[in-house]
């Protein structure tokens, strides 16, 4: 079976959670989560949950882990937190509890991103991963940035990497 079997024979429709990470966002200045639950509902999907939780690897940590444990969730998508300020620990908090990384994910961000920002883009240390039958994404803070990886990455793709994660 090719890939556009597999993309066939995958879930059209997925429930997602989309959690904010930031110490200054609140539900009326989350502009980037706000455009992520509404590609993603637009585009035929739930979201279920959406979270803003502090930059703290413990709050971190246990939101993802109850996401996780939730039977109705396909993917967990976090928003800031992948830069390289000390406050960035998304990536460490969520990558500790992935089972595999999907390396390609954060790779095509950084070359998409490229075009649009230039060599800013190997600042983002966003990546994919696959823990309990689900997907973890983590993307920067921005709006275009999460716009881009919606629209280019995730839409196109991830009924397919919830059929794989799941296999």
């Amino acid at each position: 079976m090719d890939y556009l079997e597999h993309r066939k024979a995958s879930p059209r429709s997925l429930v997602f959670a989309v959690v904010t990470v930031s110490d200054s966002r609140t539900f009326e200045t989350d502009e980037s989560g706000a455009i992520a639950e509404d590609i993603l509902k637009n585009s035929g999907h739930e979201v279920c949950r959406r979270l803003i939780i502090r930059n703290d690897e413990d709050e971190i940590r246990r939101i993802i882990e109850g996401l996780l444990n939730s039977g109705e969730i396909d993917v967990i998508l976090t928003i800031g937190g992948t830069g390289l300020s000390t406050r960035d620990v998304t990536v460490e908090t969520v990558s500790k509890t992935v089972e595999k990384r999907v390396e390609g994910f954060g790779e095509l961000f950084r070359f998409l991103s490229y075009s649009e920002i230039g060599t800013a883009a190997m600042l983002t240390r966003a990546f994919a991963g696959v823990a309990k039958g689900k997907i973890l994404i983590c993307l920067p803070g921005s709006r275009n940035a999460v716009e881009l990886a919606i629209r280019r990455l995730i839409l196109p793709e991830i009924g397919h990497m919830v059929r794989e994660a799941r296999r």
